[in-house]
């Protein structure tokens, strides 16, 4: 699965000189010379076995693959999960590329554990905008059922989660070996890239704080934040939250809230008892800091209000 070299990527000197193989001779050729993306699960120890010692295994699979590799940050999972983040950006052939390094990698892994000859099963999630999920399933569920019958994948598309506060996306399960897997990936991002505004949907936030805090590791394996250093800092937005919950948001010794505001890098100050909004018995959380700062912290504390108000939590 080689490809044109990469023209989206996370720093000049990543994506090497490669060799141009001929034009693919796919209908659809014009998305495979377009950036895109791919979102996936991966759990907090196979996240390490990806960046390997001071970030060597990812910035060799950037440098064979050419596409960008992020991951967010320890402990910062999917909402109901306990699993870490992987968006790989860059041309459609060298995401591909990078998908299956990464695969292949963790799939070894499992082997050597297992002590398993036969290529195994296996399980990967994709996380897919809400909005796009249509496309996948087609009418009547047609191209899903193509899509099934033609990689010997299985293919499951999770129901939207309304647990979690603005939380957009859907799990596409991928069930099969490395190949069946490699085969049903090709297919759902293909049809994800003929869509013109899903690349660009990767410029829009995430909507849980994981995004707001991903890590980049360049050539050298250094890690660094989401630039964010160009947003005005000086945006403020006041919420309601009801004072049975404010204990959950707050936390034992304010911890949640320290926890919260480390992550997103918003500052977030909560009235005084009986300081409430006018003609209510919520308290103010007040969170200030960027736009994107402020959504991310929204969501956070939202998410720790819906928790409280599912398990009757006072």
């Amino acid at each position: 699965m080689e490809s044109n070299e990469s023209s989206y990527v996370s720093s000049p000197e990543l994506a090497p000189k490669r060799p141009s193989p001929p034009p693919p001779k796919s209908p659809t050729s014009d998305s495979l010379e377009k950036p895109t993306y791919i979102r996936f699960l991966v759990s907090n120890a196979a996240a390490g076995s990806v960046i390997g010692k001071g970030g060597s295994t990812i910035t060799d699979f950037q440098s064979q693959s050419g596409a960008r590799i992020q991951l967010s940050r320890n402990q910062e999972f999917f909402p109901g999960t306990t699993d870490r983040i992987i968006m790989i950006s860059g041309l459609i052939d060298d995401v591909l590329k990078a998908v299956e390094l990464i695969l292949s990698k963790l799939l070894s892994e499992i082997n050597l554990e297992e002590g398993n000859d036969v290529d195994p099963r296996t399980k990967v999630r994709l996380i897919v905008p809400n909005s796009f999920c249509g496309g996948i399933i087609g009418k009547g569920g047609a191209t899903i059922k193509s899509f099934i019958e033609e990689s010997q994948a299985g293919i499951k598309i999770s129901p939207q989660d309304n647990n979690y506060y603005g939380l957009n996306d859907r799990l596409v399960t991928v069930t099969g070996t490395l190949e069946e897997q490699m085969r049903a990936v090709d297919m759902i991002l293909s049809k994800l890239s003929e869509d013109l505004h899903y690349p660009q949907s990767v410029n829009v936030p995430f909507s849980y704080a994981a995004a707001y805090n991903g890590v980049n590791y360049g050539p050298a394996g250094g890690g660094g934040k989401f630039q964010n250093n160009k947003e005005d800092r000086s945006n403020s937005m006041t919420i309601g939250i009801a004072d049975e919950h404010i204990g959950l948001v707050v936390g034992r010794g304010g911890r949640n809230i320290m926890d919260i505001s480390q992550a997103t890098g918003a500052r977030i100050k909560i009235s005084d008892r009986g300081d409430f909004m006018s003609g209510t018995t919520d308290r103010k959380v007040t969170i200030t800091g960027s736009q994107r700062a402020i959504r991310a912290a929204e969501t956070m504390i939202m998410q720790k209000v819906a928790y409280a108000s599912e398990k009757g939590v006072n």
